[in-house]
């Protein structure tokens, strides 16, 4: 299939049309493949869950750090130098034996990027959502597997442009 310009038209496959752009900017002298490697290895190597891997060893092992991170997470995770644009004013739950918390944005797709990369498409989509808010047990059980106890609470923050929620998972035993 292609649009009126003979370009093909990339179906709904989001690599597919990231693609179908990046080929497109290219020819039209837009966009340089050189500066494409940048921006991935930026996301490969600054950018993305590895930092929040950091962030939650940290608080793990640190009492003194977790406790700040929970108190101030903008603060403590600037301090590990993960800032930014989507980073400026971040909020941080833990999970517990007794409460489970999930993060969602029901405007668009607000996420803390510097500390855990670009949001994962499922927390993009309209379906994910509207049902995390409405039945959050249900939607974890059949959309993650994820089947919590009925005595385990569960907490739904919205994340908006002036806030980002990021929960602070329980530390896996050993």
């Amino acid at each position: 299939m292609t649009d009126d310009s003979d370009h093909p038209v990339p179906d709904e496959d989001p690599e597919a049309r990231a693609r179908a752009l990046q080929s497109l900017l290219v020819e039209k002298e837009q966009l340089s493949t050189d500066a494409v490697d940048e921006i991935i290895s930026i996301y490969e190597t600054e950018v993305g869950p590895m930092n929040g891997a950091e962030v939650f060893a940290r608080a793990w092992s640190d009492p003194d750090y977790r406790e700040w991170l929970l108190e101030d997470g903008t603060a403590a995770i600037d301090d590990l130098g993960y800032t930014g644009v989507q980073g400026v004013d971040i909020e941080v739950r833990e999970n517990t034996p007794d409460t489970h918390n999930v993060i969602v944005c029901t405007l668009c797709s607000c996420y803390p990027w510097p500390v855990l990369g670009l949001p994962p498409t499922w927390y993009k989509s309209p379906a994910y959502r509207s049902r995390i808010v409405k039945r959050p047990r249900r939607t974890l059980r059949e959309a993650f597997d994820l089947d919590l106890e009925e005595t385990v609470e569960i907490e739904v923050w919205d994340s908006s442009s002036e806030i980002r929620y990021m929960v602070l998972p329980q530390r896996p035993p050993g």
